[in-house]
């Protein structure tokens, strides 16, 4: 198992699933990467579930907010101060949708909107730093930003985390270029310029993707399960993927990096 031995500020360190329906999310994640989803005990936690692998954290479940929000995967980037980090959201152009506030005693937490549109948060530990399993089958291990308007999304990122970026050729027949998200020279996630087919109502959005041994087989599973498939399994320079929309409407990635 790929274990994160240590909290990484300024890297994605969490994903959560917020969900129209909570627990058949629950069910079908936990039949998908054979995850162990467990509702917290305190009524406070207003039925967030915790999924595990071996007794390890790896995401988290939750009901959606407001009735009307869609499910959606949600990136959580690790600081040392949440309240820091909005002001810094505000000076590069970003807004702060929810202003930092604490998780119980895991943690504080906000939400953020990039000038591109696309929602983030931030997550700055106590109890809980994020994921103990990154990087490894059935875990979070991949994070990409679908922009309108890359250029400015890129600015914003470096101003309020330090990223830096590397430019790399989409692949054979894809027009633009795909930006790989730097860390102290460690590639942390990634980025790119909205395909135009997109339709138009679609916002800018984070994609979450989990590891998989055989993305075909898992894509198979998914869509048997009751997901919608996106986008078939395919190669890619740096290894296979796929993309699909679970039954409540959240997207989501299949990925296996070539070692």
């Amino acid at each position: 198992m790929a274990e994160t031995k240590t909290f990484v500020a300024n890297a994605p360190v969490w994903v959560d699933l917020s969900s129209t329906d909570a627990a058949a999310s629950r069910d079908y994640y936990a039949k998908l990467f054979g995850w162990k989803v467990e509702l917290a005990k305190d009524p406070a936690a207003g039925g967030y579930a915790l999924a595990t692998i071996g007794g390890k954290n790896v995401a988290g479940i939750g009901p959606t907010q407001q009735p009307n929000t869609p499910s959606a995967w949600m990136v959580y980037i690790g600081t040392r101060d949440a309240d820091a980090t909005a002001k810094k959201v505000e000076a590069a152009g970003g807004k702060v949708i929810a202003a930092p506030f604490d998780v119980l005693k895991s943690g504080r937490m906000a939400v953020f909107q990039d000038p591109a549109g696309a929602f983030i948060s931030a997550w700055q530990p106590n109890e809980m730093q994020g994921a103990d399993i990154m990087n490894a089958p059935g875990s979070f291990s991949w994070s990409e930003l679908n922009a309108r308007g890359i250029d400015k999304a890129k600015s914003f990122y470096k101003k309020v985390f330090g990223w830096g970026e590397k430019q790399m050729p989409m692949g054979e027949g894809v027009q633009g270029e795909y930006t790989e998200f730097k860390l102290n020279d460690e590639s942390i996630a990634g980025g790119m310029e909205m395909n135009p087919m997109v339709p138009k109502e679609v916002p800018s959005y984070w994609q979450v993707y989990f590891g998989v041994e055989d993305v075909d087989k898992a894509h198979k599973k998914a869509v048997e399960l009751g997901a919608q498939s996106m986008l078939e399994p395919q190669d890619f320079p740096g290894g296979r993927f796929a993309i699909l929309s679970d039954p409540q409407g959240a997207a989501f990635g299949l990925l296996r990096m070539e070692r």
